[in-house]
């Protein structure tokens, strides 16, 4: 009996030796790189060798923990991806809870910074919320946090985002006051600074200007001297946007170029296209026109290269549409606006996918654990719960139908507007596919007869004689000469639509046409708007408008009076309307 303890003792010691050799040997060859930079290709050799120790092992604990070293010291972001997807590949063969949140989070991380791209970001971040929930780590928990609300900042939602960031970096800085070991003062120290950041951009959207640049005086003066310089570059940007705000512009050109120096080196192509737009604006402010132009082109071709959009660039393209269309330039103002309009439908889809999708996995979740916490206090409180529950969906809901509405609204008069000012929306009719003729109502006409009606069209289009009320095809084809059977195969044939499209889509350009370039028509009532194109019903008209243009005549002239109340504050002394027309404030 003594015996067979005694073996057991030398069985488990060789064991328990083993594996600390094993965990000393990991250690040892991670020494070696350890300390080295994000993206330093210099650790490859030896965290090469750490992989194929930890897989040599069936280490898949160290083996997960070699694939996040590997996503963090590549330099090409394909390479973060590849090795993100092994981790999780590592940490799934591990069967821990924690290896497997981590390496969700790790990917997601990748998506969001190395790529901007929210959709798939969001995606792995909910997966590792949902395995979090089951681990007792709370850095991972508070950083998962942190990330969901990088996307609620994203989407516009900055107070729900301050509310995360609050919380995680209330968790970091707490921690860092107890951090002993240097790999968890580096972790709390940059987990702090980037939440404080994110928090002066909240504050900063929010309209909270004086907290904003208290935290930014504090981030400074944290990270000046620091091995940080990334997150120092982030407070060097925000210093700028405040000096660009309180109108000193040279002092913000400078602490923006400062900043993206710093940030270059991480690459975060996001905020660098975010600097040189403020830089650019600075520019502008100066009168330096070459110099902010270079900027905001610099914007576009970041945006290019990468294949992103923030909602905060959107206004670089508002900027050089402007300055293109008082340059006359049709040919630049026209790319910059398809540029714009490709934005608005980037940001109008992420926000329909990543609100309905953060709502109804993380915010809806955490309601219901609240709402379990409280149900156990009264019944009156489960009431409540629900209650609050119930009136926060309904309000994101609305908040998210009416932001859907406005952005699809904003898409369409600007493609509208684009055909306007290009010329394209003159066309009275852009062929389509021919409609077909039923056989037993089809003739044969001959060329020269289809080419004397399209002529006899041609001038019935050029003369607005479609304005005239009650027209119908039997009257129009009296007007031509010819019959309503051959107009009418004509009109389906050449045109692609029946006679009754045609007529309205006539009516609509044309009054649309009235609508943006003549501004006492902006004045009219919508029953006269509708009798000016030869409409008899005021909500025919609404309908067909809607139909063409894609939205209804009464949102698009609420659009375009605002268009012209902000060309009036920039050029104040002019009372022209765009077709020579006088105010109509100013008529008799």
């Amino acid at each position: 009996m003594k015996k067979n303890y005694n073996l057991i003792s030398i069985f488990l010691f060789c064991l328990f030796f083993s594996q600390e050799k094993v965990d000393t040997h990991f250690r040892e060859i991670k020494k070696n790189y350890q300390f080295l930079a994000e993206n330093d290709l210099r650790a490859f050799p030896s965290l090469n060798r750490y992989i194929y120790l930890a897989k040599t092992k069936k280490n898949y604990d160290e083996l997960t923990k070699g694939y996040e070293d590997a996503v963090y010291f590549s330099k090409e972001r394909a390479d973060k991806l590849k090795y993100s997807d092994s981790a999780i590949i590592a940490a799934n063969l591990s069967q821990k809870i924690e290896n497997i949140s981590r390496a969700h989070l790790g990917k997601g991380i990748v998506f969001y910074f190395n790529f901007k791209k929210y959709k798939p970001a969001l995606e792995e971040y909910l997966k590792a919320y949902q395995y979090s929930e089951k681990s007792s780590n709370p850095y991972l928990q508070h950083e998962i946090i942190y990330h969901i609300g990088v996307v609620k900042s994203y989407l516009g939602y900055s107070d729900a985002a301050l509310s995360h960031f609050s919380q995680a970096n209330q968790f970091f800085e707490a921690n860092l006051r107890k951090s002993k070991h240097p790999n968890e003062i580096y972790n709390n120290e940059k987990g702090a600074l980037n939440t404080l950041h994110r928090m002066i951009v909240c504050y900063r959207n929010l309209g909270k200007h004086r907290t904003a640049d208290s935290l930014i005086d504090l981030g400074l003066m944290r990270t000046s001297h620091s091995v940080q310089k990334q997150e120092y570059g982030y407070f060097l940007k925000e210093k700028g946007i405040r000096q660009y705000l309180n109108k000193n512009y040279n002092d913000a050109i400078s602490n923006l170029k400062e900043g993206v120096k710093n940030i270059s080196e991480v690459n975060d192509f996001a905020w660098i296209a975010v600097s040189e737009l403020f830089i650019g604006k600075a520019y502008l402010e100066l009168k330096d026109d070459q110099k902010a132009i270079e900027c905001f082109k610099e914007v576009d071709s970041i945006i290019i290269a990468n294949q992103f959009m923030i909602p905060e660039l959107r206004e670089n393209y508002e900027i050089l549409i402007d300055y293109f269309k008082k340059k006359d330039d049709a040919g630049q103002q026209l790319y910059y606006t398809q540029q714009l309009v490709k934005a608005d439908r980037i940001i109008a889809q992420d926000f329909t996918d990543l609100s309905a999708r953060i709502h109804r996995e993380y915010d809806t979740k955490v309601l219901e654990k609240e709402k379990d916490a409280l149900l156990k206090t009264t019944s009156f409180s489960f009431v409540m719960v629900i209650l609050v529950s119930v009136a926060a969906l309904l309000m994101l809901l609305m908040m998210f139908r009416r932001y859907r509405n406005d952005k699809q609204l904003k898409i369409n008069y600007k493609i509208l507007e684009e055909k306007i000012i290009t010329d394209l929306y003159a066309i009275p009719h852009e062929k389509k596919i021919a409609l077909p003729v039923p056989h037993e109502d089809r003739a044969e006409l001959g060329d020269d007869l289809v080419q004397t009606i399209l002529k006899k069209l041609k001038k019935f289009e050029d003369d607005h004689k479609f304005t005239e009320a009650g027209l119908t095809i039997q009257k129009l084809a009296a007007k031509l000469h010819t019959n309503s059977t051959y107009l009418s195969q004509i009109i389906r044939e050449q045109k692609g639509v029946n006679f009754a499209h045609y007529l309205a889509d006539l009516r609509i350009r044309y009054i649309t046409n009235k609508l943006y370039t003549d501004k006492i028509y902006l004045s009219y009532k919508i029953e006269t708007l509708a009798e000016k194109c030869g409409i008899a019903s005021r909500t025919n008209f609404s309908n067909l408008f809607q139909e063409v243009n894609g939205m209804r005549p009464a949102e698009f002239i609420k659009k375009r009076l605002k268009d012209l109340q902000s060309e009036s504050s920039v050029n104040p002394n002019s009372n022209q309307t765009s077709s020579g027309h006088p105010d109509p404030s100013e008529q008799d």
